[in-house]
């Protein structure tokens, strides 16, 4: 005998996922990751505190004296924070910048970040520069702990006079110590500057030029008596109008191509 209430089928109803939670996560998450973003830019183009230099990376070569793969030079180099050179050797880990030509640095400093290195991190490093790799000297250090940012060296009484500035064809930089004794060492980037003629000079920086410049041309001056004068002491350069020679493209300052 049939079912008068015929064959019963078990309904449920529809289940809605709640995506409300979820989606405010996601926002959340997405915000926290931009805020991060903007936080870990170092290469923003709005620095205060490069305002009046050029960035001169591109006239040296660069070289590492031992490196992972895909961590060397390039990754130093690349323009972002995640990226970063990895030592794969004993210490000391140097890092050489060769520049084709005489340079004026006006600012050097060096991007770590401890809360994604930890060991990795230096906490010593040395910093020689000269005309090539028989008469490097020493011109300044840096020690810390769980540096994050970039790490400006020290370029104090450097300079002709006691002035600001480096004057080199050749930098290295050579890392001592990792933090907890690490062995490898991790930089995520670092930046050599020039003054840029095109920017106006404050009035602090034309001091200390004008400071380094007056020992020069006094050192020009005895070296050369007379120089001032008008004819006598000046050099071929000075009287390439008049048959003399021109400077070389070496003598020049360094240009960004």
């Amino acid at each position: 005998m049939a079912d008068p209430l015929g064959p019963q089928v078990a309904t449920t109803e529809p289940l809605t996922p709640d995506l409300t939670d979820e989606g405010d996560s996601d926002v959340d998450a997405t915000e926290a990751a931009e805020e991060d973003e903007e936080e870990l830019d170092p290469f923003r183009d709005d620095d205060p505190t490069i305002h009046g230099l050029r960035n001169i990376n591109s006239l040296a070569s660069w070289t590492v004296s031992t490196h992972k793969p895909t961590c060397g030079v390039s990754a130093l180099l690349s323009p972002t924070p995640h990226t970063y050179w990895q030592s794969d050797g004993p210490q000391p880990h140097t890092l050489t910048i060769h520049f084709f030509k005489l340079v004026h640095i006006a600012k050097l400093r060096i991007l770590l970040d401890f809360r994604k290195d930890e060991s990795y991190t230096p906490t010593r490093m040395q910093f020689l520069a000269g005309t090539g790799h028989h008469d490097l000297c020493e011109f300044g250090g840096w020690a810390g702990e769980q540096p994050v940012g970039w790490v400006d060296v020290p370029l104090e009484g450097c300079g002709v006079g006691g002035g600001k500035g480096l004057r080199c064809f050749l930098v290295q930089v050579r890392v001592l110590e990792n933090h907890q004794n690490g062995k490898d060492t991790h930089v995520r980037g670092m930046q050599i500057f020039a003054r840029d003629e095109r920017v106006p000079r404050r009035r602090d920086d034309e001091s200390e030029d004008e400071s380094g410049s007056s020992e020069v041309e006094a050192m020009e001056e005895r070296r050369s008596p007379g120089k001032k004068g008008g004819g006598k002491g000046k050099s071929l350069f000075d009287l390439k109008g008049l048959g003399g020679l021109d400077e070389p493209d070496w003598m020049k300052d360094p240009v960004v191509r």
